[in-house]
């Protein structure tokens, strides 16, 4: 598993000490507020050994997000599939953090980091994200790393409930047109 560097952050593989605060970043309503139901400490912990061994047979996944100059947990970014429920087909990009660190510009910084692994280790044509269609935060971090949106890309998620967490958004970024 490629460890990432950023000048504030090192994206990592995921350790024992860092199921602790993932699972209370599973645990709050303001974290999930777009991903869905909260998740119980049995669930969160099997997220990581699906993500590690994800990891490890493709080469890209979920990294886990650390601070640098305190060595503290603050999240996930990475790559994964699309998953086959969707209407589309590729490999996505995406992150998410503990409240602490939002605002502080990390989700930009990580995700710049593995849209570059993703493009030049990689050499994926394409990477695309999604989220709800309500959640502005992470389309902004979208739009500041290049990614554009077609809203005739809009879609409804066939695996969410009725509600806000269906009608997603769909950006898209180009290998052959970045300058990552």
């Amino acid at each position: 598993m490629a460890e990432l560097r950023t000048d504030r952050l090192t994206l990592r593989r995921w350790r024992d000490s860092d199921l602790e605060p993932w699972a209370a970043m599973n645990a709050d309503p303001e974290v999930r507020e777009h991903l869905g139901d909260l998740l119980t400490r049995e669930q969160s912990d099997a997220s990581v050994t699906r993500f590690l061994a994800e990891f490890d047979q493709r080469g890209y996944g979920w990294w886990a997000v650390e601070v640098r100059a305190t060595g503290e947990f603050i999240g996930f970014a990475g790559l994964d599939l699309v998953d086959d429920d969707m209407p589309f087909t590729g490999v996505e990009i995406g992150w998410r953090l503990a409240r602490s660190a939002w605002g502080q510009g990390y989700a930009t910084e990580a995700a710049l980091k593995v849209l570059a692994y993703g493009f030049d280790t990689l050499e994926l044509p394409e990477i695309l994200a999604v989220t709800t269609a309500t959640n502005l935060r992470s389309q902004a971090v979208m739009r500041r790393i290049g990614m554009t949106r077609n809203p005739a890309d809009d879609f409804d998620d066939p695996t969410a409930p009725e509600g806000a967490l269906r009608p997603n958004v769909l950006y898209r970024i180009d290998r052959s047109t970045t300058r990552i």
